[in-house]
């Protein structure tokens, strides 16, 4: 039998059927609500047709989950998803199974089950969007930490001089910050048109753009070598709708490289890592909440 999957995101709502070896069979999405009645409501009617055709619904969203309740605390740019028990509320109103994981968490968890982390015994996921969420696998299982929160890489702070919230790691290595600064740099009146910021990057048409675009992707490598350090991790996975660009992955390898270049000490004491993009991109969210799913349906048994 087949499960749903539902991917809750600041801007849109994605959902999809997924079969148990993870293939996703059909996918689509809606436009997310801006109050939780709506919200509620929206859910219910994407679950309503396929309520009797699935075995369970695994959910991806933002903010801290915790697993063993299935309560939102935070819920990142949705504020209404605070404590919101959304697990309970679906399983009371459709008698299914339902489990929930934050959507960074789910992102590694696909990368796990399926995709480029596969395998890997010790890894990470960095996916690069409105802040940074990430996901951590120690010993080939997803690390959830004390408090569910293990991995969320935008509460770190990367300078030593810390006056607000826009000097954590969430909004300096923010790819959608970084994509607004690019258009205000090229007079594009669309502050989300990433399309047309990479067009510039890859024909090296401006010469401000491409320095910023090196600065960013110096900070994700830096990042890189920090969990690297900590962690001795062999393999990070970078992750987002920005990791769609080749272009990008490439630029961290070499930033990655020249800091090793950089300090005798790093290149002796650290390996080289493996630094690829997420296998399933923009996908990843609705397959690992499916393997939250499968994996607490397991640990049942």
């Amino acid at each position: 039998m087949d499960y749903f999957s539902i991917d809750i995101g600041g801007t849109f709502i994605k959902y999809g059927v997924v079969d148990h070896s993870g293939v996703l069979i059909s996918s689509n999405k809606v436009k997310t609500p801006s109050t939780l009645d709506e919200f509620i409501k929206v859910i219910f009617q994407l679950i309503s047709p396929v309520k009797d055709k699935v075995k369970g619904i695994g959910i991806s969203v933002p903010g801290k989950v915790d697993t063993s309740t299935g309560i939102i605390y935070f819920g990142g740019s949705l504020n209404y998803l605070h404590k919101c028990p959304l697990k309970k509320i679906i399983e009371e109103k459709f008698e299914i199974r339902c489990e929930l994981s934050n959507d960074g968490k789910a992102a590694a968890l696909a990368e796990l089950w399926l995709g480029n982390l596969k395998g890997v015994k010790n890894g990470a996921a960095i996916v690069l969007g409105t802040g940074v969420g990430g996901g951590l696998i120690i010993n080939g299982e997803l690390f959830q930490g004390s408090n569910y929160q293990a991995g969320e890489l935008s509460f770190m702070i990367p300078s030593l001089k810390f006056l607000n919230d826009n000097d954590m790691l969430g909004m300096s290595h923010s790819s959608v910050n970084f994509i607004k600064k690019a258009t205000e740099i090229l007079n594009i009146s669309n502050e989300t048109d990433g399309i047309s910021v990479f067009k510039y990057i890859k024909k090296k048409q401006n010469v401000e753009v491409n320095q910023l675009f090196d600065s960013y992707c110096e900070k994700i490598a830096i990042l890189i070598i920090n969990l690297q350090a900590i962690l001795d991790i062999s393999t990070v996975v970078i992750g987002g709708g920005i990791s769609q660009e080749p272009i990008l992955l490439d630029n961290i390898v070499i930033q990655y490289n020249n800091i090793r270049k950089k300090s005798e000490i790093i290149d002796m004491s650290l390996d080289l890592i493996d630094i690829k993009s997420c296998k399933f991109l923009s996908d990843s969210n609705l397959l690992g909440a499916v393997y939250q799913l499968l994996l607490m349906i397991e640990q049942e048994k």
